[in-house]
């Protein structure tokens, strides 16, 4: 009996060494890509921190400003406002840093390092002429505070006269 022998040609499937170089290739490619993405967005994730503390600091300087009186000589409950036309109001002192910060003016040039990597400046300037009001009767206080990345951020008020 005779027997017919097939040929069956068993055809190999895989990857060539060609193509696993490709492959490898374009994986490394993208890998870079996405690590460079991530390793940027974890360095620029401490900015809205370093700007809240900036923020923070700045909002705290100018409420303690804001809560002392005008002027030196402005009396306790500020009537009658120095300065005014009203019976024994007594003339303002104007803007005078002094060691007391009892008063705004005391703390025109004052700086503050206490927190490591930021510099609190506060300024106060005679400003009554940018609201409508005579020059001596409002203050500006402005709270520049420069952050460690080397930027400044900056929070402004006006305490007037009353």
């Amino acid at each position: 009996m005779p027997t017919d022998t097939v040929n069956t040609a068993t055809r190999q499937t895989g990857v060539s060494l060609v193509e696993l170089i490709v492959f490898i290739v374009i994986i490394s490619v993208a890998l870079v890509g996405l690590l460079s993405v991530f390793g940027q967005s974890v360095a620029n994730s401490v900015d809205p921190i370093v700007r809240l503390t900036a923020m923070e600091l700045a909002q705290a300087k100018l409420d303690e400003v804001l809560a002392r009186k005008f002027d030196e000589n402005t009396p306790t409950g500020g009537v009658p406002a120095c300065g005014s036309a009203e019976p024994g109001a007594v003339a303002c002192a104007g803007i005078s840093p002094e060691a007391g910060l009892d008063d705004v003016g005391d703390f025109s040039g004052q700086v503050d390092t206490s927190v490591t990597g930021y510099t609190v400046t506060t300024q106060v300037v005679e400003a009554g002429g940018e609201i409508g009001l005579a020059a001596n009767q409002a203050r500006r206080i402005t709270v520049q505070v420069a952050m460690p990345n080397g930027e400044t951020f900056q929070f402004s008020s006006y305490k007037v006269n009353f």
